[in-house]
């Protein structure tokens, strides 16, 4: 009997079988994408014993890389795309990891903002196969887990002078936790996963403060004053030094000149963050002010207040706010933006977040909202997240639509559109429009902790 076949025999899950049928030959990319959705069987686990195990067989390789580790509630993508974007100015190899992908896998793992080729997905999945194997089925690998090693690989291959490492979800048993950082950033501290990070602002930041290391610069753009003192009392028992980017940095000379490219005023508390953890790690990492600025000035992060013309003449405004605090950023940036305009909004949400208090923020700055369902089995049924936002704006006209297309349809006349409520919506709605070049198959799909997927598995074999 071949080792693929004893593997399939002791273990008997859907993706072992991907390693009988690819031991003879070379993984091809949609087997690669199969694997990593068969993964998902194993759902979401927090805990640093898996991730520090599989780095430990690939010899590694997080200990020869530099990381800036960015957490925080809302925020880290823009904080991480503005850093990236700096030091890939000033003329670094700059490696991305981030989460979720809107569209392609690869937007997960980027070096110079170049997505990780099909080709060497195929290549990692199958380097860290027999590595899996080692765990048992109870303690098998996370979807998350797997593919942050293959980021430290790949980043460890292309010789990255700096990563920008994001945390998955809360910081202090997130699998990313596991590096030491040249700086650990905290965006902002609001309730999102609660159920798994805790109901408080102070329970939430102590798990994001979880990525503070002893004697490592922190930094954080944080404001509640609970989140700020629990931060405050963690740097201090771990000797680490914290600089606090207050509202005043948003306001120096240097940064309000700038046109920065994300808008929003909420962008500028995120690039003084960037901008302030460059200055902190000017040692080791030198940057001019220029490339500093230009930098800034030349970011480019998609699905967050993107804009997009319609042939109708439509104005469409995409943002992935998808909890309460991303949400009140956005309505801000809208009223910023177009303060004599209600925009439709075609809103589609997760079930787990807070489906009320998102609607009644949406309600306060739309002229009607359309329900849509979000492309993910976590999605909230748009008949009852219209019924929450009928109770919430009893006045305000509130529609279902089957689909996002069908939105897109009934709000082709608008004047402004606002597609929201979710990153998996945002990139439903890249796809259809025809901004983004389309994947062989769906991989948005990769997105969620878990899912019936085997017969799609065995549909695609």
């Amino acid at each position: 009997m071949t080792p693929a076949k004893n593997v399939i025999r002791r273990h008997g899950s859907v993706h072992d079988a991907f390693l009988l049928r690819t031991h003879l030959r070379r993984m091809t990319y949609c087997e690669a994408i199969d694997f990593l959705y068969g993964l998902r069987w194993y759902g979401a686990k927090f805990g640093l014993e898996n991730p520090r195990r599989l780095a430990a067989l690939a010899g590694h390789p997080e200990r020869r890389l530099r990381f800036i580790h960015v957490a925080g509630t809302n925020g880290k993508g823009s904080v991480c795309a503005f850093l990236e974007s700096i030091y890939r100015r000033a003329g670094y190899r700059v490696g991305l990891f981030t989460s979720p992908h809107l569209v392609r896998f690869g937007e997960r793992i980027q070096v110079n903002r170049q997505l990780i080729p099909e080709a060497e997905v195929a290549r990692l999945v199958e380097l860290i196969q027999p590595w899996l194997q080692q765990f048992p089925p109870d303690r098998h690998p996370t979807f998350f887990e797997v593919v942050t090693l293959m980021a430290l690989l790949h980043f460890e291959a292309h010789h990255c002078d700096v990563v920008i490492w994001e945390t998955g979800m809360g910081g202090r048993l997130d699998a990313t936790n596991i590096v030491r950082p040249l700086a650990s950033v905290i965006t902002n501290i609001h309730y999102d996963h609660q159920q798994w990070l805790g109901s408080t602002l102070s329970a939430i930041a102590a798990e994001k403060a979880g990525i503070l290391k002893p004697g490592i610069p922190a930094l954080t753009a944080a404001e509640a004053p609970e989140a700020l003192d629990v931060l405050r009392a963690r740097a201090l028992q771990l000797g680490c030094p914290l600089w606090v980017v207050g509202a005043e940095a948003t306001q120096e000379p240097w940064l309000r000149r700038l046109a920065l490219p994300l808008p929003g005023q909420h962008q500028y508390r995120n690039a003084a963050l960037a901008a302030a953890t460059v200055r902190v790690l000017m040692r080791e990492l030198p940057v001019t002010q220029t490339d500093l600025e230009e930098g800034l000035q030349q970011t480019w992060w998609p699905g967050r207040f993107q804009r997009v013309r319609l042939p109708s003449g439509t104005l469409l405004v995409l943002d992935g706010a998808h909890n309460v605090g991303a949400m009140e950023v956005l309505c801000a940036t809208l009223q910023e933006r177009f303060p004599d305009v209600r925009p439709t909004v075609i809103l589609g949400v997760m079930a787990d977040k807070d489906l009320a208090g998102i609607a009644r923020i949406v309600a306060r700055q739309a002229g009607r909202i359309l329900c849509v369902p979000v492309p993910s089995d976590r999605g909230a049924d748009p008949r009852h997240l219209a019924e929450i936002c009928r109770q919430v704006a009893p006045r305000l006209q509130v529609q279902v639509q089957p689909s996002l297309q069908a939105a897109l349809q009934a709000s082709q006349h608008d004047a402004v559109v606002t597609v929201t409520g979710s990153l998996y919506l945002v990139g439903q709605a890249l796809e259809s429009l025809g901004l983004v070049d389309l994947p062989s198959r769906d991989e948005k799909e990769l997105n969620n902790w878990t899912s019936s997927v085997a017969a799609a598995c065995a549909a695609s074999s």
